[in-house]
């Protein structure tokens, strides 16, 4: 099992944590990893886009001239593609971009973030988070004394002064440990994980 350090809000480590092989020490899988990452960016897509065909534009019932003797090509309406204020040839419309993984697939690309973190020492655990008050500035020498500066901070309980503390602070972002994602956990340098939330992540995931 993988021994990390414990750390207070001072940046003093004040322990050591022995974590679950099972998910911080799990096989890792790059293939699902990059699947778990299209999968959350295709689902964000809208797919909202939307362009005319000719047969949506309006106007072009009839033939614009003759079809011969005029010394023009051959058309059939004003409303064709070659024609300015035609119809798109293939027009995209409005569609879902997102798919599915399996329940196991997303389980083994999490485990398999997780313990890269950890391998590459990007993985810190705190013994505990907590402000008295909505305070950013706080919240940023609680960083600075750890010495990171793009992190994803992942705490176990909703906290209302600790997630709007740190929502002002650029390349930081809270989550819960019901929301964590594998995109997140790669897109942040550092991992910062409370102790219990580490509890909660193994109890879930082992």
């Amino acid at each position: 099992m993988a021994n990390v350090a414990v750390y207070n809000m001072k940046g003093e480590e004040v322990g050591s944590l022995e974590l679950n092989d099972a998910v911080f020490g799990a096989k890792i899988n790059e293939h699902l990893v990059h699947m778990s990452v299209v999968q959350h960016l295709a689902n964000k897509r809208q797919g909202t886009q939307k362009a005319k065909t000719r047969s949506e534009v309006s106007g072009g019932g009839r033939k614009p001239w003759r079809q011969k003797g005029t010394g023009h090509a051959r058309q059939g309406s004003i409303r064709a593609p070659q024609w300015k204020g035609g119809g798109v040839v293939f027009a995209p419309t409005p569609r879902d971009y997102s798919f599915k993984l399996n329940k196991k697939e997303k389980r083994a690309a999490l485990k398999s973030v997780l313990t890269s973190k950890v391998n590459d020492s990007k993985f810190i655990v705190l013994d505990e988070l907590k402000l008295d008050e909505i305070k950013t500035k706080k919240f940023q020498e609680v960083m600075e004394s750890l010495k990171v500066s793009k992190a994803l901070v992942i705490i176990n309980e909703n906290d209302k002064n600790i997630v709007m503390s740190a929502r002002n602070i650029p390349k930081i972002k809270t989550a819960l440990t019901n929301t964590i994602n594998v995109y997140d956990i790669l897109k942040y340098d550092t991992v910062v994980v409370t102790k219990d939330a580490v509890a909660t992540i193994e109890e879930v995931y082992a």
